[in-house]
């Protein structure tokens, strides 16, 4: 009997914005019309330097003198794939006082929205989505994973393609990972002229970042028992 659940190949929305906010190594900081990089969030991400909080439902709350704020972030994939950008996040909201970039503590950010736009389209994430949504176990070690992966075993690569279905129309250039998280791993197949994502889900989600490499080998396991298709890499 099938189950009447869909099986999770993805991240959420949510899922994604949360663990970008936190592995993030920069971002630029938009108040009162100026500009501001900030490179300085190695291991504390953004939610390092400002603290979300709700909207002030107090009626005799001041909104004169609150400062629009918006946070823009951008997430890169580690591996040199053709377009690096992954996503784009924006969080706007209101501080109470002007933005100092050159403050160390944190600052309190009252959440208006937040944006995460990706190749599959715009999507808009509630405070209540975020701060429900859990951190993805290898968001902080993707990055060393994937390099790992294509830099120490990069013939593994190819023979990942053999998991692809639809079976990849001929032209394949180059095939590298461009994406990890709990539930499996995204590969990008390179053409001539184009580019396209295929998702290899991992058989259980992925809880603790010590499952990864099993999963890993699982997917391995799988494509080797899997016929050699001429016109591919691998």
């Amino acid at each position: 009997m099938r189950s009447s659940r869909a099986r999770v190949i993805t991240s959420t929305a949510a899922e994604r914005v949360r663990s970008i906010l936190t592995v993030a190594h920069s971002m630029t900081v938009v108040s009162d019309g100026l500009r501001s990089e900030v490179h300085r969030l190695d291991g504390v991400g953004a939610t390092g330097l400002f603290h979300l909080h709700a909207p002030c439902e107090r009626v005799d709350a001041p909104s004169a003198g609150r400062v629009p704020v918006r946070l823009e972030l951008t997430d890169i994939a580690p591996t040199p794939v053709r377009d690096r950008l992954r996503a784009r996040v924006t969080v706007a909201g209101l501080l109470a006082a002007p933005y100092n970039s050159a403050s160390e503590s944190s600052t309190c950010l009252e959440f208006g929205q937040a944006v995460l736009e990706d190749a599959a389209g715009r999507a808009y994430v509630t405070l209540q989505e975020l701060e429900a949504a859990e951190l993805d176990p290898l968001a902080k070690d993707e990055a060393e994973m994937l390099t790992h992966l294509v830099d120490a075993h990069g013939e593994f690569v190819p023979l990942l393609l053999r998991l692809v279905r639809p079976v990849p129309e001929a032209g394949v250039l180059r095939a590298l990972p461009v994406a990890m998280d709990r539930y499996g791993i995204t590969l990008r197949l390179e053409y001539p002229r184009s580019h396209r994502d295929v998702r290899l889900p991992f058989t259980t989600p992925v809880t603790r970042i010590e499952q990864a490499g099993p999963q890993v080998q699982s997917l391995l396991a799988t494509a080797r028992r899997l016929s050699h298709t001429s016109h591919l890499l691998a």
